[in-house]
Formats: structure tokens, sequence, C-alpha cells
């Protein structure tokens, strides 16, 4: 049986286990080094490594390899040299619950949220507006939630943007916030993420954080995988934008646990240094109160990156497990990065890791963990144990038959589009709202049953009503979270 008590990394060079306790898993971690050191197996093996323990697991798949998690691994060459290494592994080749994801929904479940969840502030920061247009668009948001105007997708923020620079007497005193010009902007900018591909990211059925959590029926942790290989390209600001989202919206909802003998959920953020690029500082400096506080909730936050130096220095201080893979260093700007690296480590008198931090092959690591006390341990050169599953990706007809296989098969596949503020705003100007594409009949919840009950006007008054008031309490948490960050004079 698998010690579902540690997250076993693999064996020092005396051949013993090295392992970090599972019940400080939740103090976050970094996986760093350079391309081709072999970053993405050792992701692999932590992701395993939570699944057995029954944590749940949502991963970035930067190069579309990370899927062979559903597959079992056949050692051959070296990997299986390495494996008859370390005896006390109890290596048992086999596949892993994976969910497979996808933002355009070609190479998994379709993966959404809506502009309401989003909220104005990350929405601005993936739009790149300026901080007028930023202004502009708190005062659109705050005239939704005040008329119970849905935002779920871009057509709808179209559709309000319209409605306000036609009708400005609807902002009140915040009239001058929505110019022409700053209308137009933002027009421009939705149309540009339109063309990123973008559009696909917002509507319904939006995403539910309780189907990320739920366990396979073998009582291991799902590990939920995005298919970021074309986004992180195409649309890297997209990509990063989600994952803060994600964040934020764990934050929001999650109770607090206090400490516990593992996380609830283990987030894995490839090429983290995007998530910290062109980011305003307000909401940087909002990313990193989350980090701190979120652990508290039972998330264990993995940052993956070439290099310790994308991070922000007070994200860094917060990262309990470091596993650094080697550096190549030939300016002396990357001299002296190094040696920061080195110093981030508390010393090992066995060796010098300045030293060892360019001789590390492929599959060795620095690792600097935390003892019991949750004090920094030192570091130690470690061979990282092999997954026990795949390396390298499936096979196209192995992931269609993974989707077809999943627990949400059916759930997320087909888009909802129910009343918004696109449909309420035609119906206003007596415009026939376009076609849009119908969704299989959602289950029936309790708003619909109450609305079949009274089977008349009344119940359908009541249905929209709770709808709009649910939605209105929803966006206000979540712009509890990150809507504060421009300061009360843009929000009153």
């Amino acid at each position: 049986m698998p010690d579902t008590s540690a997250l076993v990394l693999g064996a020092d060079l005396s051949g013993q286990s090295i392992a970090q306790s599972l019940r400080l898993a939740n103090r976050h971690g970094l996986v760093a080094g350079a391309t081709g050191t072999g970053k993405t197996v050792t992701l692999q093996r932590l992701a395993e490594q939570f699944s057995d323990a029954g944590v749940a697991v949502f991963a970035a798949d930067i190069k579309g390899d990370l899927c062979g998690l559903g597959a079992a691994a056949n050692p051959q060459g070296k990997i299986a040299e390495r494996i008859a290494g370390m005896p006390w592994l109890n290596y048992q080749a086999k596949a892993y619950p994976v969910t497979l994801w996808d933002i355009q929904g070609k190479t998994g479940h379709p993966l959404r949220t809506t502009l309401s969840e989003m909220g104005p502030l990350l929405l601005g920061s993936l739009l790149e507006l300026t901080d007028s247009q930023q202004s502009a668009l708190y005062a659109a948001f705050k005239v939704a939630d005040r008329e119970g105007l849905l935002l779920l997708d871009l057509k709808d923020l179209k559709a309000l943007l319209n409605h306000l620079r036609d009708n400005p007497q609807v902002l009140g005193d915040d009239a001058a916030l929505m110019t022409t010009g700053s209308s137009q902007a933002l027009l421009r900018r939705l149309a540009t993420l339109e063309q990123q591909g973008a559009e696909d990211l917002f509507g319904e059925p939006a995403l539910q954080l309780e189907d990320i959590l739920q366990p396979a029926s073998d009582g291991r942790g799902r590990i939920h995988l995005l298919d970021a290989s074309r986004l992180v390209h195409e649309a890297p600001k997209v990509y990063a934008t989600f994952l803060l989202w994600l964040l934020a919206e764990l934050f929001e909802q999650l109770p607090e646990r206090g400490d516990s003998d593992k996380p609830l959920l283990a987030l894995f953020f490839d090429e983290a240094h995007l998530l910290f690029a062109g980011t305003p500082k307000a909401l940087q400096d909002r990313l990193e109160q989350v980090v701190r506080l979120i652990r508290s909730k039972g998330v264990g936050v993995y940052f993956v990156t070439q290099s310790p130096a994308d991070l922000p220095d007070t994200v860094l201080a917060q990262l309990g497990l470091r596993i650094q893979h080697g550096l190549r260093a030939f300016t002396a700007k990357e001299q002296k990065s190094l040696r920061a690296v080195a110093d981030g480590f508390r010393p090992n008198p066995a060796f010098s890791a300045l030293e060892v931090l360019t001789e590390l092959g492929t599959g060795e690591a620095l690792v600097g963990m935390l003892e019991d006390k949750g004090t920094p341990a030192m570091v130690q050169r470690v061979l990282i144990a092999p997954p026990q599953s795949r390396i390298g990706p499936l096979t196209e007809a192995e992931r269609a038959a993974l989707i077809a296989g999943s627990p949400l098969q059916g759930r997320y596949d087909k888009p909802i589009d129910r009343e918004s503020a696109y449909e309420v705003l035609m119906a206003r100007k007596g415009v026939a709202p376009q076609a849009q594409t119908q969704a299989a009949p959602h289950e029936p919840g309790l708003l619909d049953q109450a609305g079949d009950f009274l089977g008349s006007a009344a119940g359908k008054a009541l249905q929209s009503m709770a709808r709009q008031a649910a939605g209105k309490v929803g966006r206000q948490l979540v712009r509890g979270l990150l809507g504060s960050l421009l300061g009360g004079s843009k929000r009153k």
C-alpha cells in the first residue's frame, strides 16, 4: 500500500527516501528548472502522490504530455534502473483518475465562467484597460447590479455598453465615467478578446467547484487537467486570468479548515511567471495575500516555472516545498540569479548548493522541505522517483475514451443561453434577440420546481427574482475579494 501520509519525492545520495509530510502540503511549493531538466515529470509525480492520498488536483497541461497520468506506465531503460534502485518505493504502474478540460471544448470538457463571477477587476486586467477605461467598466457593472442584468457572456457586456452609450442617464452620478471614447475603447478590447478565442471562456454552464473536489469512485483524488498547450501561446493573458479567477473563487467559497492531515486541493500553476507579468500592482498585492491566506482553506498552490526569480519575493517567502532542477548560468546576471537560488535553501554541510545547481542531471533536483514543526529542513540532492503513470501524452483515441467515460460527461458539453442582459436589453428596444445555441435541459432545482408548482406568471417571476438575487449576492462576494482593490472612490 502506498504511503498516503507524505509526498514521497525520491531518494537522496545514500538511497534513503525523501518525503514531505502531507500535513504541511498546504504550505505551497515551487517546481523550477531550465527546459528539459524534468519539471513536468516531477509535477506528474506530485500529482500522483496527492491523488493516492485522496487530494484533488487541478493542473495546467502546458506541453500536452501531462495527460499521460490517465494511462499506466511501462518503465524501461534508465527509468526501470532508477525504480530498481529504490526498493522501498513499492512501485506499481497504474493509471490515475483524470478529467480533461479545454476552454474551447475540443480536447476536454468545455471550461467556462461568467463575466459576473469574474468581476470587473479581473476582466479589466484581461482587457489591459487604462485607469479611465477601468472606471467605466466598474460603472457598467454597477448598473448591471442595480438593474438586475445578468452578465454571463461577452454579448451581454457589449449589449450593456451600447445601452449605456445610447442612454447615459442610466448611469446617474457615474455618467462622467462612461465617455464615448471609453465606451468605444471597451468595445474594441472585447472584439480583440473574441478574436483570440476568449469568448469560449464566458458562458454557462459555468465550472462548479464541487465537481473539482469530488473524489474518484476508488477514493483517490481526481486529477483535473486544463489543456493549455495552445492557450498559453495564443492567449497567455486569458490563461493567467482564468487561474487568478479560480484561485479567487476557491478563496471565496471554501470554508476555513484549520490544521488537517492533508489538503483538500492542490493547484499547479505552470508558466507561473504569466500570473505576475503585466499584472496591476493592486491585483498582484491581493494575489500575494490570497496565496498566504488560502492555505487555511486547505488549498496548496504549487508554482511551476523556469526560475524562482519569476515570482515575487513575497510569494517565494511563503513556499514550504522547493524543488529546484538544474539551472544554466552563462551571463553575469544568470550567475547572480544562481547564487540567489542557492541562498534560498537552508545549507547542507555535505555539499555546496551553488555548485550542485549546475551539475544536476535530468530527473535530479535540490529539494528544500519543511520539518514537522514547520521550519525549513536542510537542502537535499534528490533523485526524483519516476511516476507510476505514463511519461508522455495520450493518443487521440485514449483521450477520446477518457472524455467519453468521464463522470462529468454531458454536464458541461452543451452551452446554456438563458435570459440575461443581452435578451433583456434587446427586448427593451423591441428587437428580437438572435437565435442562440440551445442546451440540453438542465436538472431542475428548487427554483425550477417552485415555478412548475405555481404554474403561472407568479412562478416565472419567482424564478427570475430569485436567480437575480442569487447572482447579485455571488457577484458581491467575489468582488469583496477582488473588486475593492481600486479603492472605494471608484465604486461609489
